[in-house]
């Protein structure tokens, strides 16, 4: 459903072929926000296409690349867009970490390892977040106001994900991932909160 609701949605800003909407989906980092697979895309134009949905317009040629079929949105597209659209938005869904069922376990693993794992995790969210600020600042001008809160909670996610692999890779370090008894030391979060700021 998402790739469908995310094709129909680009086509609703405009006619498009499908580089043009993969290449969209990357500029606006979409894969941070929305869970679709590369291939499925040409997938779902497809069966977009064959259901009346999208239909093409036009079609550019260019000895230097192969056709591009430029597609547009059908009224029974929009009307399909706006169910999914509603579908979405009522849509809930447990989401489960996939460091979750080895935080269960870690106090049985190799902590010096365990410890390095999680400092690259570290290392990784702190570019990550650093991206995702710059997708949203670099598209303030050009999408919604609708799209910027959904590009800020990535960002906000991301850096509730960093304050959460900090205070895990502190503990991992001084050894503590096994201890019990002990509350977490959120105090700590926002310290290096206010640092960061």
């Amino acid at each position: 459903m998402s790739m469908k609701l995310v094709i129909l949605g680009l086509l609703m800003e405009g006619d498009r072929h499908p580089y043009e909407i993969r290449q969209t989906m990357k500029d606006r980092a979409m894969h941070h926000y929305v869970k679709v697979q590369e291939g499925s895309l040409y997938y779902a134009i497809d069966q977009l296409k064959k259901d009346g949905y999208i239909e093409p317009v036009e079609v550019v040629k260019d000895s230097s690349r192969p056709d591009r079929t430029i597609y547009r949105i059908t009224a029974s597209g929009q009307e399909l867009f706006q169910e999914l659209l509603h579908q979405q938005f009522m849509g809930q869904k447990q989401v489960f970490h996939p460091m979750s069922t080895a935080l269960v376990f870690a106090k049985y693993g190799d902590p010096h390892k365990i410890e390095l794992i999680l400092q690259k995790k570290l290392t990784e969210q702190r570019k990550k977040v650093k991206e995702l600020w710059a997708v949203y600042e670099e598209h303030i001008p050009t999408v919604p106001r609708s799209v910027l809160h959904l590009m800020m909670l990535g960002y906000e996610h991301g850096m509730a994900e960093l304050r959460w692999l900090e205070r895990i890779v502190r503990d991992a370090r001084d050894g503590r991932l096994g201890e019990k008894g002990t509350p977490l030391n959120l105090d700590e979060d926002q310290d290096n909160a206010q640092d960061d700021a």
